[in-house]
């Protein structure tokens, strides 16, 4: 199984991009996805994920509004697209993979995803 992360780069504060993420070797349709990131010093952060059988996507307060999630079951593709980006947006951001659907409590939980991505770099400047 491979997530395989795209789409970072440098960018200016203000700026958008848009995250890929392409999952092979097996579907998360039923389970879910998610994005994470750390930034240098600091630990993991949840940033947003989609469960199976979900409306909703879930979002970290730090980007609510202005990071948007979304999936292509059909494609096995995570995206994320993140609009007026900051300094602070500063991180490697990794999409995640759940075979098993986690519970609500655990979505925003590292140890909820069995597969991890490689990391895509995102840098802003100010």
């Amino acid at each position: 199984v491979q997530l395989q992360a795209s789409g970072g780069g440098s960018v200016q504060a203000g700026d958008s991009l848009r995250l890929s993420c392409a999952a092979s070797g097996r579907t998360f349709s039923s389970g879910a996805m998610a994005w994470f990131r750390q930034a240098p010093g600091k630990e993991r952060e949840f940033l947003a994920a989609i469960r199976w059988g979900d409306t909703k996507t879930y979002y970290a307060d730090s980007v609510k509004g202005r990071f948007a999630m979304s999936r292509d079951n059909a494609k096995n593709m995570a995206y994320l697209q993140m609009n007026s980006l900051k300094p602070e947006d500063t991180a490697l951001y990794y999409c995640a993979g759940a075979v098993s659907r986690p519970i609500t409590s655990n979505l925003r939980n590292q140890a909820a995803y069995t597969y991890w991505g490689q990391g895509t770099q995102v840098t802003v400047s100010s």
